[in-house]
């Protein structure tokens, strides 16, 4: 199970509190407000533990109060991140430590956008920098940084590759398609003392058994038809480096026989050559067969298996691991964006319906996903309802719980939901780079009134009651998304009888006199 973090919100102005935590809660987050005088008993009084907090938000303070604040929290927990509002900088007698803590300064005039991007940063720095454990006596993210997880599953894989790294025995990664088999090759090749030769990989399965030989150990000119000039091989590249022998358990039993001598001899001959060449590389394996039962079956050899088993590695698979999903999606977002490829975010619903997935493409799957969603909702905000049919793994009441309905003012419609509540939450508050608001809001709105619907058994009083608008408001709102299905029968009752009738009449003339009708 994830923890679920939680934004930490001080501030001050209580106006300007409640209005952030209803940008927060819209986006997804779940947050504690608290004021400066105030905020450890508040805290401590609504969290178990300082680990379920992801970010701190703090308002303006002076600056000799803000230090204080700062080191406060930092001394009560030392890994949480601050986003601090209203301020360009800090005060320079404050210690490079706190300093280091700080993400984001953000205007009290927020946009949608750089509140994300500050979240975004925020839960980076949490889970890569500060919540990674130690390996013996190394921290993680300055080891093995390509391999993303605070799991114990992959907390024992940095582990195994600390121990084998940087001696020169043969390692066999074993696990699923997917898993990160690769990943795991080339951090032990650059944390290893063949760092600055060739890391070069090769996947036996992905090329023609005629043709994997010469991959392997290049040719001469003339050696076969088409070999119109002398190639160098997989193993002349890799000289002095580490050669990555991709799906080794899709090696031919013939070339099986020529791999195990270069491996004992440490010399070969290139295809249609007599000249013997010396080899000096190390020798990482990986697969996802069972090599065991392929030597019983007669398809591996053993004494092959025997050579290149050395130092097992098993990669767990991602259902396995599911604490990791939030990790990863922050680092996929992150290589998204360096690439260029577009940018998105998850709520947090839709990252707890993420961790609940089977997984059976592992993070290649979740990868898929993250890139298919920037493409779908481009710099917008992923909720669960926006995700593909099979990665929805949240129950209705999951779904309502996890909303966004949690403060007065969340209580109107979304498609009236106005930012402009208090002086610095107004309408600036407009995505800089791509959000399309007007069309997520709509979208967001159908999917909460689908949810109330489901939630109140397709009784309309009872889904406009907990969406706190009136029943004929969410009638017509059903009629413009189409959502009338088994409610239709409470639509003709409402749109047919008299009193029906007078009460729309009524309802339409509280709204002129702005004024609440009566029960």
């Amino acid at each position: 199970m994830i923890d679920e973090s939680k934004v930490l919100v001080i501030e001050d102005d209580a106006r300007y509190r409640h209005d952030l935590e209803t940008v927060l809660a819209f986006l997804g987050e779940d947050t504690v407000t608290a004021s400066s005088a105030n905020w450890s008993e508040h805290v401590e009084e609504n969290i178990k533990a300082s680990s379920k907090i992801a970010v701190a938000i703090v308002g303006s303070l002076d600056s000799i109060r803000l230090e204080n604040l700062l080191s406060e929290i930092h001394k009560w927990e030392a890994c949480i991140p601050f986003v601090i509002l209203g301020r360009e900088r800090i005060s320079d007698s404050l210690s490079a430590e706190l300093k280091s803590r700080i993400t984001a300064f953000l205007n009290r005039n927020l946009s949608y956008q750089s509140l994300l991007d500050a979240l975004h940063k925020s839960k980076l720095f949490y889970n890569h920098y500060n919540r990674l454990r130690d390996v013996d006596g190394l921290r993680n993210s300055d080891v093995f940084p390509g391999l993303v997880g605070d799991s114990d599953a992959i907390q024992e894989v940095r582990r195994m590759m600390g121990q084998v790294a940087n001696t020169e025995v043969s390692v066999l990664i074993t696990g699923e398609s997917g898993t990160g088999k690769e990943v795991v090759a080339r951090n032990l090749h650059i944390s290893s003392n063949r760092a600055e030769k060739p890391f070069i990989p090769i996947n036996c399965g992905a090329i023609p058994n005629e043709l994997l030989e010469s991959e392997l150990f290049g040719h001469e000119k003339g050696a076969f038809t088409g070999a119109i000039s002398t190639r160098i091989g997989r193993f002349e590249l890799a000289d002095g480096g580490t050669l990555f022998l991709d799906e080794i358990g899709d090696m031919p039993l013939n070339m099986q026989v020529k791999l195990l001598r270069v491996l004992q001899e440490r010399s070969f001959e290139r295809v249609g050559g007599v000249e013997t060449i010396q080899t000096d590389v190390r020798i990482i394996a990986a697969t996802h067969k069972d090599l065991e039962k392929m030597i019983r079956d007669g398809n591996f050899r053993q004494d092959l298996y025997y050579r290149i088993n050395v130092f097992p590695i098993e990669m767990p698979p991602l259902r396995s691991r599911s604490e990791d999903v939030p990790l990863l999606l922050n680092e996929l977002i992150t290589m998204l964006e360096a690439e260029r490829k577009g940018s998105i975010r998850f709520n947090s619903s839709a990252i707890k319906s993420l961790s609940r997935h089977s997984w059976l493409g592992n993070v290649r799957e979740l990868a898929n996903l993250v890139e298919r969603m920037a493409i779908l909702y481009p710099h917008g905000i992923v909720g669960v309802n926006d995700l593909p049919e099979k990665f929805r793994n949240l129950d209705e009441r999951e779904k309502l719980a996890g909303g966004f309905l949690h403060s007065e003012s969340d209580r109107k419609s979304v498609s009236d939901f106005d930012l402009s509540v208090h002086d610095g939450l107004d309408q600036t508050m407009l995505p800089l780079n791509g959000i399309d608001l007007k069309a997520y809001l709509t979208n967001l709105e159908k999917d909460l009134i689908s949810q109330a619907l489901n939630y109140s058994d397709g009784v309309v009083a009872r889904a406009a009651q907990r969406l706190h608008i009136r029943r004929t408001t969410l009638v017509e709102k059903m009629r413009k998304y189409h959502l009338m299905k088994k409610q239709n029968i409470e639509e003709d009752r409402l749109g047919n009888d008299d009193s029906s009738q007078k009460l729309i009449e009524s309802e339409l003339s509280d709204l002129r006199n702005k004024k609440p009708r009566s029960a």
